[in-house]
Protein backbone atom coordinates (compact mmCIF):
# COMPACT_ATOMS: atom_id res chain seq x y z
CA UNK A 1 0.00 0.00 0.00
CA UNK A 2 1.68 3.72 -0.70
CA UNK A 3 0.21 6.93 1.11
CA UNK A 4 1.16 10.04 -0.25
CA UNK A 5 0.65 13.23 1.83
CA UNK A 6 0.54 16.67 0.46
CA UNK A 7 0.97 19.44 2.68
CA UNK A 8 1.30 23.11 2.34
CA UNK A 9 -1.53 24.91 0.61
CA UNK A 10 -3.56 27.89 2.05
CA UNK A 11 -4.84 31.40 0.83
CA UNK A 12 -2.57 33.10 -1.06
CA UNK A 13 -2.87 36.78 -2.60
CA UNK A 14 -2.93 37.13 -6.66
CA UNK A 15 1.05 36.95 -7.25
CA UNK A 16 2.06 35.19 -4.09
CA UNK A 17 3.89 32.30 -3.46
CA UNK A 18 3.57 28.57 -2.00
CA UNK A 19 5.46 25.62 -1.91
CA UNK A 20 3.45 22.25 -1.55
CA UNK A 21 5.13 18.77 -0.44
CA UNK A 22 4.15 15.71 -1.04
CA UNK A 23 5.86 12.80 1.27
CA UNK A 24 5.66 9.36 0.16
CA UNK A 25 5.73 5.97 1.99
CA UNK A 26 4.49 1.93 2.74
CA UNK A 27 5.42 -1.15 3.27
CA UNK A 28 6.16 -2.02 -0.32
CA UNK A 29 6.50 1.44 -1.81
CA UNK A 30 10.12 2.61 -3.10
CA UNK A 31 9.68 6.31 -3.84
CA UNK A 32 13.17 6.65 -5.36
CA UNK A 33 12.08 4.07 -8.00
CA UNK A 34 8.76 6.10 -9.01
CA UNK A 35 8.03 9.46 -11.16
CA UNK A 36 5.93 11.63 -9.38
CA UNK A 37 3.39 14.07 -10.46
CA UNK A 38 1.42 17.34 -9.66
CA UNK A 39 -1.86 17.40 -10.91
CA UNK A 40 -5.08 19.94 -9.59
CA UNK A 41 -8.92 19.99 -10.29
CA UNK A 42 -10.54 23.46 -9.70
CA UNK A 43 -14.38 23.10 -8.44
CA UNK A 44 -16.84 21.85 -11.37
CA UNK A 45 -13.68 21.22 -13.86
CA UNK A 46 -11.57 17.77 -14.62
CA UNK A 47 -8.67 17.16 -12.67
CA UNK A 48 -5.33 18.55 -15.05
CA UNK A 49 -2.02 17.79 -14.79
CA UNK A 50 0.57 20.56 -13.32
CA UNK A 51 4.07 18.79 -13.58
CA UNK A 52 6.07 15.58 -13.09
CA UNK A 53 9.59 14.80 -12.19
CA UNK A 54 11.22 11.62 -13.05
CA UNK A 55 12.51 9.17 -10.29
CA UNK A 56 15.85 10.22 -10.09
CA UNK A 57 15.15 13.89 -10.16
CA UNK A 58 16.96 14.37 -13.58
CA UNK A 59 13.73 14.62 -15.74
CA UNK A 60 10.76 17.20 -15.75
CA UNK A 61 7.84 18.53 -17.46
CA UNK A 62 5.43 21.04 -16.90
CA UNK A 63 1.98 22.02 -18.23
CA UNK A 64 2.45 25.61 -20.51
CA UNK A 65 -0.19 27.30 -17.80
CA UNK A 66 2.13 26.90 -15.04
CA UNK A 67 5.98 26.75 -17.08
CA UNK A 68 7.83 29.28 -15.56
CA UNK A 69 5.90 30.09 -12.69
CA UNK A 70 5.89 26.48 -10.78
CA UNK A 71 8.77 24.53 -10.32
CA UNK A 72 9.00 20.87 -8.97
CA UNK A 73 11.78 19.08 -7.36
CA UNK A 74 12.40 15.81 -5.19
CA UNK A 75 14.46 14.33 -2.30
CA UNK A 76 14.79 11.06 -2.46
CA UNK A 77 16.81 10.91 0.80
CA UNK A 78 13.57 11.93 2.62
CA UNK A 79 10.96 10.54 -0.23
CA UNK A 80 9.35 14.04 -0.49
CA UNK A 81 8.50 15.91 -4.05
CA UNK A 82 7.98 20.14 -3.78
CA UNK A 83 6.32 22.09 -6.41
CA UNK A 84 7.26 25.97 -5.44
CA UNK A 85 4.67 27.47 -7.20
CA UNK A 86 5.68 31.76 -7.68
CA UNK A 87 3.11 34.32 -9.30
CA UNK A 88 -0.05 32.86 -7.97
CA UNK A 89 -3.05 33.78 -10.02
CA UNK A 90 -6.67 32.69 -9.24
CA UNK A 91 -6.44 30.93 -12.05
CA UNK A 92 -4.84 28.43 -10.14
CA UNK A 93 -7.09 27.95 -7.62
CA UNK A 94 -7.82 24.27 -6.74
CA UNK A 95 -7.26 21.21 -4.82
CA UNK A 96 -3.78 20.10 -5.78
CA UNK A 97 -3.08 16.54 -5.51
CA UNK A 98 0.33 14.88 -6.01
CA UNK A 99 0.51 11.14 -7.81
CA UNK A 100 2.91 7.86 -7.92
CA UNK A 101 3.80 5.89 -10.85
CA UNK A 102 6.25 2.87 -11.26
CA UNK A 103 6.05 2.66 -14.90
CA UNK A 104 8.95 3.48 -17.35
CA UNK A 105 7.69 5.46 -20.14
CA UNK A 106 8.26 9.26 -19.80
CA UNK A 107 6.70 11.68 -19.35
CA UNK A 108 3.30 10.94 -17.86
CA UNK A 109 1.02 13.46 -18.17
CA UNK A 110 -2.34 11.66 -17.71
CA UNK A 111 -4.11 11.12 -14.51
CA UNK A 112 -4.65 7.44 -15.38
CA UNK A 113 -1.10 6.96 -15.97
CA UNK A 114 -0.41 7.28 -11.97
CA UNK A 115 -1.54 4.34 -9.61
CA UNK A 116 -1.40 6.20 -6.24
CA UNK A 117 -3.12 9.33 -5.44
CA UNK A 118 -2.74 11.72 -2.01
CA UNK A 119 -5.82 13.32 -0.62
CA UNK A 120 -5.12 16.86 -1.82
CA UNK A 121 -4.32 20.69 -0.35
CA UNK A 122 -6.02 23.21 -1.35
CA UNK A 123 -5.14 26.09 -3.26
CA UNK A 124 -6.90 29.16 -2.90
CA UNK A 125 -5.39 32.28 -4.51
CA UNK A 126 -7.76 35.19 -3.87
CA UNK A 127 -7.43 39.20 -3.20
Amino acid sequence: QVHLVESGGGLVQPGGSLRLSCVGSGPTFTFKNNDIGWFRQAPGKEREFVATISASGSLTQYDESVKGRFTISRDNDRSTVSLQMNNLAPGDTAVYYCAASGGRFWPKIRADEYSSWGQGTQVSVSS
